[in-house]
């Protein structure tokens, strides 16, 4: 039987459907976290050259790419609004956007306890942590600019052209190790093969996608907030709070 999935375009319909996928990313990303962590902290051997200051980035290097392809899909949803003017789209732009923050929080942490004993400084204005910590005022910029006007349908327009102005930003954090002679190093994973322990590579994936999971589960989560807060006079929601009770 065919699923017409456009009616799940719309928050009423959608706010059933993303309770019951929610546990369905969360458990996973959980237990995918611990794997990872386990095998990243005590499996993996230690760097011949970083000793064991390098465990950081089975938490630095997976934060930091979500972090970009967060506000890409982020700007996606936000530039959907726009153009077609879906209420859901930007409601999800809206759910994924402090996430989005945190795990670019997390990068920098993340990237200053690493760097101490690598650079010997916590920060260094490195092109690609500059454009990160840029990324990071964006993401707060969107939040707080919706946050400031109070009718969500022009809070999510200002949003969206914030967001889709943005975007040229994660290109830059990308490729400005290739760009620009920067201090921080290139990616040890390309398509041409890769010198990282085999065990290593596991912890890497492992907590990228328990990051993904993860991402997923808590947008869902925070979308229903938002769809219950705008839609709260709608008389779905009286229904469904009439339930509850």
């Amino acid at each position: 039987m065919a699923i017409n999935w456009f009616k799940y375009s719309a928050p009423s319909s959608f706010y059933g459907l993303a309770g019951k996928l929610i546990p369905w990313f969360a458990w996973p990303a959980a237990l995918l976290f611990c794997m990872g962590m386990y095998i990243g902290f005590f499996v993996a051997p230690e760097d011949a050259v970083q000793s064991e200051a390098y465990r950081i980035i089975f938490i630095h290097v997976p934060a930091s790419i979500l972090s970009m392809m967060i506000y890409l899909i982020m700007a996606g949803y936000a530039a959907l609004g726009l153009i077609f003017n879906t209420r859901l789209s930007s409601m999800m732009a809206s759910a994924l956007a402090p996430t989005g923050a945190l795990f670019a929080f997390i990068s920098l942490w993340t990237g200053a306890l690493w760097g101490k004993p690598m650079w010997g400084a916590w920060w260094v204005w490195d092109a690609r942590l500059t454009s990160e910590l840029i990324l990071l005022f964006l993401y707060l910029g969107f939040i707080a600019l919706q946050a400031s006007i109070e009718d969500p349908r022009r809070a999510d327009r200002a949003g969206a052209l914030l967001a889709i102005v943005g975007s040229v930003n994660v290109p830059i954090i990308y490729f400005s190790v290739q760009w620009w002679n920067t201090l921080h190093q290139g990616s040890s994973v390309k398509l041409s093969g890769t010198s990282m322990h085999i065990a290593m590579q596991q912890a890497m994936f492992t907590m990228l996608v328990a990051m993904w999971l993860y991402v997923i589960a808590i947008a869902l989560l925070r979308v229903r907030s938002i769809i219950l807060y705008r839609e709260r006079n709608t008389q779905w929601v009286g229904e469904l709070a009439e339930v509850k009770q």
